[in-house]
């Protein structure tokens, strides 16, 4: 099958690999219909991770089930699926406590794995004709047959579940104000949740002016970092106490006005963001070892927080990836129901053939380029354009 391989830093190319195949007897095979390209994908494009060549990228993933397993009990044959980037058991410790993201099975010496990721097991991407789901009965949720909803629904592989997860994580209750940093499309699906669970006004802070016209499009007031500090502009619009609850979207890879890399960035301003006994959901992603790093603090994942101010204002603070499956059923739910429609961030709908290009596009964070979602059965233009589009 035809699958995006990763070759290097900026590297990846679509190749022939091995087909997969059921291993043990709780697999499926999913023919794909859409995968995501992820923020979080860029990190190992950048050469910013540990990730070694060869590794079949995609993390967000639905299709039809085309094989079962003999111990598959409950997923059946042309069942629509979507699976949550998390790879999970569903009997472990954590699994049972419905801390899917961190399963003690899937992955030996590691608490969590997910699909053609680094460090995260010997799981193939899904960007890629066909998948192996492993404990199929826990890890696919079956959706309405046909193609209603598709490109909603494809988010419920990660970040309509993360920027739930944030917002779970920084317990943002009716009546509240929230302020989001990170514009991609996480951050975007954390401030879109937060207004979902009746927040009283929502900023999101981000530099890129498409994104912040999105923000606003769904009733967020965009805070644009380069126009000022932006805790000070969100303490001069909140009557100088900044918000109740606050959220990081963005991560190691912060980036100050100029364009120099500050990894402790958002974590700090956020610190100064959010009112004293203010609640911190942190998803963006931070690891133990950057080799890309700006300083040897930030290579081995140490950064400069403001433990000082955060303890004096007797913040709290929430970290790590969603458990996908603690939402996912919600929030498909709420789709179905006409409640949320999480596809206004999909901005390119392209073939498989054109992901190396997609990749390089949405890596500079071009204008118009939010969310890309991959077919691999659509047939390339040869042009790397939008075949459909928001």
């Amino acid at each position: 099958m035809k699958a995006v391989v990763y070759q290097g830093a900026y590297q990846v190319a679509v190749e022939e690999v091995d087909d997969p195949r059921v291993e043990a007897p709780t697999d499926v095979i999913v023919k794909i219909t859409t995968s995501c390209i992820c923020g979080s994908d860029l990190h190992m494009y950048e050469g910013r991770t540990g990730a070694e060549p060869g590794i079949v990228f995609g993390h967000e993933n639905m299709g039809i089930v085309t094989e079962v397993g003999s111990g598959v009990v409950r997923v059946k044959k042309g069942d629509r699926v979507v699976m949550p980037f998390n790879v999970a058991c569903g009997f472990c410790k954590n699994c049972l406590a419905g801390r899917t993201g961190f399963c003690l099975t899937v992955n030996e010496g590691f608490a969590g794995g997910a699909y053609g990721y680094v460090s995260m097991g010997p799981y193939k991407g899904g960007q890629a004709e066909y998948l192996r789901v492993p404990f199929a009965d826990f890890n696919c949720l079956v959706l309405p047959p046909g193609e209603e909803h598709e490109d909603d629904f494809a988010l419920l592989a990660d970040i309509f579940p993360t920027g739930y997860h944030a917002t779970e994580l920084a317990d943002v209750s009716p009546g509240e104000s929230v302020c989001v940093f990170g514009a991609g499309p996480v951050g975007l699906m954390a401030a879109y949740s937060a207004m979902l669970r009746g927040a009283s006004r929502v900023f999101v802070v981000d530099r890129v002016p498409d994104r912040l016209r999105l923000a606003s499009q769904i009733g967020a007031t965009p805070v644009d970092y380069t126009q000022g500090d932006a805790a000070e502009q969100i303490k001069a619009m909140t009557q100088g106490e900044g918000c109740d609850k606050g959220i990081d979207a963005v991560g190691y890879q912060a980036t100050v006005a100029a364009g120099e890399e500050q990894p402790a960035m958002v974590l700090n301003t956020l610190v100064e963001a959010v009112r004293p006994t203010g609640m911190l959901g942190v998803v963006g992603l931070y690891v133990p070892a950057d080799p890309g790093g700006p300083n040897e603090s930030a290579r081995n994942g140490q950064l400069t927080f403001a433990m000082g101010r955060f303890f004096e204002k007797g913040q709290r603070m929430g970290t790590g990836q969603a458990n996908v499956k603690a939402y996912n059923r919600q929030l498909r739910d709420m789709i179905i129901a006409g409640r949320a429609k999480p596809s206004f961030v999909v901005s390119q709908h392209l073939p498989l053939a054109d992901a190396p290009e997609a990749y390089e596009r949405f890596d500079r964070r071009e204008e118009g380029w939010t969310k890309v979602l991959l077919k691999p059965a659509a047939m390339s233009n040869g042009s790397g354009r939008t075949m459909a589009g928001v």
